[in-house]
């Protein structure tokens, strides 16, 4: 399955994941440097949806703040938590 994530890095709400629509907010501790921030990203993600970190994938983005991933593992039904 494909999201499109907004990212907060450097939130202190982080880490989590919040609804919005079909898209989602991912506040991270970490700041955007050296990857950290995307690191972050994977590892909430994978928690929020009960999945292990390797089946997060960012396909998109690794630069911006709104990245495009890609969950394996789960069905679509399961975005609704």
């Amino acid at each position: 399955m494909q999201l499109t994530v907004r990212v907060k890095p450097g939130s202190r709400k982080g880490p989590l994941v919040e609804a919005s629509g079909d898209d989602l907010t991912v506040f991270v501790r970490e700041r955007a440097v050296d990857g950290a921030a995307n690191e972050g990203v994977v590892q909430a993600l994978a928690a929020h949806f009960g999945v292990p970190a390797r089946d997060v994938v960012i396909l998109r983005g690794h630069t911006g703040r709104i990245k495009r991933v890609e969950i394996s593992g789960i069905d679509s039904v399961q975005v609704d938590r």
